[in-house]
């Protein structure tokens, strides 16, 4: 046993040799660990994260959501690419809706973002969002240490859509930016609760050609907007600007709200007390991530799970009644299996 114990720290230590020297193939080898539900991998997962969260790193961390057909992946492109260009270390954490049948990623961001993932500072990693609401994967928050441990000094975590399910990200990240369309209106007002009270930045994506002068006309209602969500005078308004992935252009003007809200962060102690926050709420995070795996591999757990599903799927059983017996089961169980 203590030579498989060994082995396994020196994996360990191997992968976080790898991410601190920008391998990217250690880079994905590290996330891959960190996504991992088995038992095993998570317990070397805690000890790579217990080794890498010691770095402290000083990356922009900008969560990007938008209506549908917004164009956030091609966005992400251009956007990532001007930032490259600037000698910026980029990270893209794209996050996929999950397919029901497999439990893997199903548009492959990589594929929409090809000139950003030909960059050599530049690493894209699409992850399933699995069973998480939010908009997020299960590990995004480890990823994201990963990726800054790996000297990426910008973060861009991609979410699945918007909607109120979907604001999660806010909570991860230094600036929560918002991507939409002119002729939007609709979908923003069954959003706007969720979201525009969030939103750090908001930019009207595709104003380009025919439609620059529509886009331009929608920024001005938005900033309308915006001075309605809060009552409070001395408040920060969100920005409202205007951008283009295929012409670039607006995507400077963009990168210098972000900095200019980052410095309005740091200057009233707000960076300090949201990423304090964010700490907080990734230490629950995986207590209930740890908690919920912990239940389902409980071995007494295990044995009843396919008896009581096929029984809850039949009508026989409730799923009040197949609750109570899994956490029963698994009550009784705790002395042995409790500390792994």
């Amino acid at each position: 046993m203590p030579r498989r114990v060994g082995k396994k720290v020196a994996v360990v230590e191997d992968l976080v040799e790898g991410v601190l020297a920008g391998n990217r193939r250690q880079i994905a080898r590290a996330i891959t660990l960190v996504e991992s539900a088995r038992l095993e991998d998570r317990i070397r997962a805690r000890e790579l994260l217990g080794l890498i969260a010691q770095r402290e790193t000083n990356a922009v961390r900008i969560g990007v959501t938008g209506v549908p057909g917004a164009g956030k992946s091609t966005f992400i492109d251009a956007f990532g690419c001007l930032l490259v260009e600037q000698d910026h270390k980029v990270a893209v954490l794209a996050v996929d809706p999950s397919s029901s049948k497999t439990g893997g990623s199903i548009l492959g961001d990589r594929t929409r973002m090809a000139q950003l993932a030909m960059a050599d500072n530049a690493f894209i990693r699409p992850s399933p969002s699995g069973t998480q609401l939010g908009g997020v994967a299960r590990a995004t928050r480890e990823s994201m240490l990963i990726v800054e441990a790996a000297g990426y000094d910008v973060v861009l975590v991609e979410t699945v859509g918007v909607g109120q399910s979907e604001v999660a990200v806010a909570g991860m990240v230094d600036t929560f930016l918002l991507v939409t369309l002119a002729r939007a209106g609709d979908q923003l007002q069954g959003i706007k609760k969720g979201i525009l009270e969030m939103a750090d930045i908001i930019t009207v994506n595709k104003a380009d050609g025919d439609n620059e002068v529509a886009a331009r006309g929608a920024a001005r209602e938005l900033a309308v907007a915006m001075k309605l969500i809060t009552s409070d005078p001395k408040a920060r308004r969100p920005p409202v600007l205007t951008s283009s992935s295929y012409t670039g252009k607006g995507l400077a003007e963009l990168w210098e709200a972000i900095l200019e809200h980052r410095e309005h962060l740091e200057s009233t102690g707000g960076l300090a007390a949201r990423r304090a926050r964010q700490q907080r709420d990734w230490m629950w995070s995986l207590i209930d991530d740890e908690l919920l795996e912990t239940v389902r591999q409980t071995p007494a757990v295990k044995a009843m799970r396919a008896e009581l599903e096929a029984d809850v799927m039949a009508g026989r059983l409730s799923a009040v009644e197949a609750a109570q017996a899994v956490l029963a089961g698994f009550a009784r169980s705790i002395p042995s299996t409790w500390l792994g």
